[in-house]
This record gives structure tokens, sequence and C-alpha cells, in this order.
């Protein structure tokens, strides 16, 4: 079963210093059919103006992932890093028994470009964590989080993994599914063919009961796939 959730359906966030698009309910957006998909609880595309940003706010019991695709993020949490995330990066943080955290785009002249996402964890309380890191592009699957940190992933608090997918024009490719999970597919950059489906930039695509993904790539392409339960 394949769940088509296009870009122009996603909800609208915006408002003067925020450009924001929501694939699930969130704030003062609610579509009680886009809640959250299995774990997965929100996934924000954010355009965040020069100068501005989310001021410290408090977060407890939810792992909180940011891709940041363009731009930087200055973070600055109660745990007491401060620190700069870069175009490429990934950041994860535990919220756990809770956390204050602020990220804010430091640039004068660049828009931050930006997913933020947040996945419901399967444990409580737990001490709150930060890490960054910027994995290496490469053509096929990295690995970005995973129970248990494998292969130099982040370790998640969940029953689940995400995988970066990178795919030069016109390469053909097959991914095997579990049919007893669920998969969540966004689409970060370019236009794909998923099981005859086409999908481009911040288009993405549900998936149930299903065994087998036929990839198309129709020019260079990059799509998050989450495995979940």
């Amino acid at each position: 079963m394949l769940q088509i959730r296009k870009a122009n359906e996603r909800g609208n966030g915006s408002f003067d210093w925020l450009e924001s698009y929501h694939t699930f309910s969130f704030a003062n957006y609610y579509d009680p059919k886009h809640i959250h998909f299995s774990h997965l609880r929100v996934i924000n595309e954010d355009f965040i103006a020069p100068n501005h940003g989310f001021g410290k706010h408090p977060h407890d019991n939810m792992e909180i992932l940011t891709y940041v695709l363009s731009g930087r993020v200055a973070h600055e949490d109660s745990m007491g890093n401060k620190t700069e995330v870069n175009a490429g990066e990934f950041q994860i943080m535990s919220a756990g028994t809770g956390i204050f955290h602020s990220e804010v785009n430091p640039s004068s002249d660049e828009t931050l470009h930006l997913y933020q996402i947040w996945i419901i964890p399967n444990q409580k309380g737990v001490t709150p964590r930060y890490s960054q890191d910027k994995f290496t592009p490469k053509e096929g699957a990295t690995l970005i989080l995973s129970p248990n940190a494998e292969n130099g992933s982040f370790n998640i608090y969940q029953d689940m993994k995400l995988w970066r997918y990178q795919y030069p024009t016109a390469k053909t490719e097959q991914v095997t599914l579990n049919t007893n999970r669920s998969y969540w597919l966004q689409v970060v950059k370019g236009n794909v063919k998923v099981n005859g489906i086409e999908l481009t930039t911040s288009d993405a695509l549900g998936i149930r009961q299903e065994d087998l993904l036929e990839i198309y790539a129709q020019n260079n392409v990059e799509f998050l796939l989450f495995d979940l339960v």
C-alpha cells in the first residue's frame, strides 16, 4: 500500500521570518488524516530568514533530528552545548527528562533551509543527549539512525532506522523491504520514480505491506527512507 503525500498538500505554518511546511499535524495545523506515521511524529521543512530563529524553548521525551540543507544553525541548549550545524550536517537530540534549546540562523544574508524531524521514543525519562555529524555523501544508502548506533550512525531510542539515499541521473535500483514494517520515503531533492509513482523535491510516500521499491532517478536525487514498526 502506497500513500502519496505531495509537497503542495502539506500544512503551511509560515509567517514573517519563517516559511514552514508541515507533513503531519503541528502547531496550528491539524489534519486528522495526517497526525503521524508509525512513530514518525513531525517532518517540518523550514526556511528561516537571516538573524531569526527559534528562541530557547522546552522539550521532553522526544527524539529530535535536524538536517541542514543550506545555511547554518546556531545551536544552544541546557546541556551546555553551544555550536553551529552547517549545511550537510545532521543533529540529534534526545529530550528525555527535559531540555531547553534554541536554533537560530546566525547569518545576516543567507536563508537557512532545514528539515526538523521528531520521532516518538520507546523509552521515557532518558538522560538528555546531543550529537551532530556530517555523513560522507556517497551513491546508495547511508545509515543515519539506528537503535544500536550501527556503522557510525546516531543512536535512536526507537525500533527504527533512517537511511539517506543518493543516486545520480538515470540510476535504477531496487530496495528490498520487510512487509511487516512500515516505511516513509521523503524526497529531499530531485525527481524520482518509486514503483512507477513520480515524486519530486519535498514529496513523500508512506509505504506499508510492500516487499520491494523500484527506484529510478530522473536526475540527481536524494531521499530519506524511515524504516518503522
